[in-house]
C-alpha cells in the first residue's frame, strides 16, 4: 500500500479513522495477501447491503480506486473504503480473520447490530 494514497486521497474522498472500521492484525495480513493474489485493486471496499438471514449483510471486494464521497480508512496496513450509506451501519465495526477449519474466515464485530445470524454474515439494527 502506498503512503501517498493515505496522505493525498482525491478531494472528493474523505479520510476517516478506525472509529469507523478497524481491521485486526490478522485481518490486515489476510487482506494484504488477498490483494496481492487477486490483483483486482489496492483498496478493500466494505459495504452493507440488504439481504441475508437478518436483513443486512456485509459485502467485501477489492477495487482500484475510491468513488466520490467514499470514506477512506487506513487500518492494519490496508486502505479500507466505505460508502456514506454503509458508514451509518458499520461505525465501530472490528473485522477479524481466523484460519480455523470450522468457523474460519472474516468475522465482523458490529456494535450497531441488535442481532446477527449464526454464520455472522448478516445482522439487523
Amino acid at each position: 500500500m502506498s503512503e501517498q494514497a493515505t496522505l493525498n486521497p482525491p478531494p472528493e474522498v474523505r479520510v476517516g479513522d478506525e472509529r469507523l472500521v478497524q481491521l485486526t492484525e490478522s485481518a490486515g495480513k489476510k487482506a494484504a495477501a488477498l490483494i496481492n493474489r487477486e490483483q483486482q485493486g489496492q483498496y478493500l471496499r466494505v459495504a452493507i447491503n440488504g439481504g441475508g438471514c437478518n436483513g443486512l449483510s456485509y459485502k467485501m471486494k477489492f477495487v482500484s480506486a475510491p468513488k466520490k464521497n467514499d470514506i477512506l480508512v487506513p487500518t492494519a496496513g490496508i486502505q479500507v473504503i466505505v460508502d456514506m450509506k454503509s458508514a451509518l451501519y458499520i461505525k465501530g465495526t472490528v473485522m477479524d480473520y481466523s484460519d480455523q477449519m470450522v468457523g474460519g474466515g472474516f468475522k465482523f464485530t458490529n456494535p450497531n447490530a441488535k442481532s446477527s445470524c449464526s454464520c455472522g454474515e448478516s445482522f439487523s439494527v
